[in-house]
């Protein structure tokens, strides 16, 4: 019998999840997208896959760009995170009218003020995963945070600050 949708999303909605924040420079905007379905995959060479949304169109630009940025977002970032997970989003640099930035080195993407850490990405290969692509990325630099900032995490479709506050829906 197959799985009910609504149980498996309620079932991993469960496991607590660091949250990031991965920008694409197109040349002409940026996009970028909320993601929790990040891991690291391989050390040696440094790669880490990212789950995205099949024919989604971060995935697209990601494709033909071949780079990107992954900020690791700290509690403080629950707005911005908020914003990026929304449909119909406008560009990225409208999102983040108040929120400090600078680019990474390789990709020119957007990085966040105040994040834990960022990775500065290139694009190894797409996966087909049902709905889903996974983006393999190595990583060409990682980039410093503030590595003493508490993480935003996403855990039963909220997120969470792990100090104890709902930082907001998610």
């Amino acid at each position: 019998m197959p799985v009910d949708a609504s149980e498996f999303a309620a079932a991993l909605g469960q496991h607590a999840a660091g949250v990031c924040l991965m920008t694409v420079r197109d040349g002409i905007d940026d996009v970028g997208t909320t993601v929790s379905s990040v891991m690291s995959v391989s050390a040696a060479p440094p790669l880490v896959a990212v789950g995205l949304t099949a024919g989604g169109y971060p995935a697209e630009v990601l494709e033909e760009v071949g780079t990107c940025a992954l900020t690791v977002l700290a509690a403080p970032h629950a707005i911005v995170a908020s914003r990026f997970a929304s449909a119909g989003r406008p560009s990225a640099r409208h999102l983040l009218e108040a929120v400090p930035w600078t680019r990474a080195p390789g990709s020119d993407a957007i990085v966040l003020a105040g994040g834990l850490t960022a990775l500065d990405c290139r694009l190894d290969r797409l996966v087909e995963a049902g709905d889903h692509v996974l983006a393999l990325l190595a990583v060409s630099e990682v980039l410093p945070g503030d590595a003493s900032a508490p993480p935003l995490l996403r855990h039963r479709g909220r997120y969470v600050d792990p100090t104890g506050s709902a930082a907001g829906r998610a």
